[in-house]
């Protein structure tokens, strides 16, 4: 290799969406992670890239994200980028509503602009690169998420994105647990119905009122009625085994709430930090084979590291 060559490493949490009614914007980065390390390769002829896991590859190759979002932001651009040998590996289960698209999105596309040496779109990551992360993904909630950090709510108009950051206050603890099967997005979206009840579209706003607060102020009984969507999560709980046993489980437990993941199959449950083992015990034991993981919440966005070959 070329004494002249970069490495570039990044590490981007996996995340939370939804939470209930923050339906397809609400975004919350959590302590799973994705890595990359990216050697630029100054002595090979620009726009030719490897990619090599360090585990089985999560997705087909023609359907790597990673690479999709190399390709996004050299169109998006209008550059080649420098030649790239990567370096992947995740720790996000795929297919559980843990943000695991999103994390590889919005590496990519950080990688993408390290390389290309883009100082004001790694600094401004709320504009163009949020919103080439909405354009591969398709709604803004992980992969906003991913590149910032923190709690988001990003809401796509004409002319980009509006975000906003959420206060998440510090005595709120997080949890996950998933069953062996994933359960991906395309299979929820098509149990969703086309019309919903007049009062299910009036009390979604309500319930998402008091998920912030409670977020916000950490108050118990604005999280537990916060959570508790009309829109999307009973028609997709219902391809979860388990499901509802094991969120009713965790709130006995101790959760203030606890919902699906994302899409699902994953769920999540918010409680205090010292009944957090007790509670994701609660919320893996009715799913199959059910897993379980207490996860930070990961308030600063990602580092771009730099050295030397």
């Amino acid at each position: 290799m070329n004494s002249d060559n970069r490495v570039l490493s990044v590490r981007v949490h996996g995340s939370t969406s939804n939470l209930g009614p923050g339906f397809d914007f609400l975004g919350l980065a959590l302590g799973m992670f994705l890595e990359v390390k990216a050697t630029v390769l100054s002595d090979q002829a620009p726009g030719h890239h490897r990619l090599r896991y360090r585990e089985d590859p999560p997705w087909a190759s023609d359907e790597d994200l990673i690479e999709r979002a190399l390709a996004k932001y050299s169109e998006a651009f209008g550059m080649t980028l420098p030649s790239l040998e990567l370096e992947i590996s995740s720790e996000i289960p795929v297919g559980r509503g843990f943000g695991s698209s999103g994390a590889a999105v919005a590496a990519g596309l950080l990688i993408a602009a390290a390389a290309a040496g883009n100082e004001e779109a790694l600094t401004n990551r709320e504009g163009r690169l949020a919103s080439l992360a909405l354009e591969l993904e398709g709604h803004p909630d992980n992969g906003v998420a991913s590149l910032l950090g923190g709690c988001t709510l990003a809401v796509p108009h004409p002319r980009g994105l509006e975000i906003v950051r959420q206060p998440v206050h510090r005595d709120l603890g997080f949890v996950v647990a998933w069953p062996d099967d994933p359960l991906f997005t395309p299979e929820a979206r098509r149990v969703l119905p086309r019309q919903v009840p007049l009062a299910d579209a009036i009390e979604n706003p309500r319930r998402l009122a008091l998920l912030l607060e409670g977020l916000r102020s950490g108050r118990p009984a604005a999280i537990s009625l916060g959570v508790q969507d009309r829109l999307h999560e009973r028609f997709r709980r219902a391809l979860i085994p388990g499901a509802d046993q094991a969120i009713a489980d965790a709130c006995a437990a101790g959760a203030f709430g606890a919902t699906l993941s994302g899409a699902g199959s994953g769920l999540v449950a918010i409680g205090p930090h010292d009944r957090l083992g007790a509670i994701g015990a609660a919320l893996a034991a009715p799913l199959k084979g059910g897993q379980m993981r207490v996860v930070s919440f990961e308030s600063q966005a990602p580092r771009i590291d730099r050295t030397d070959a």
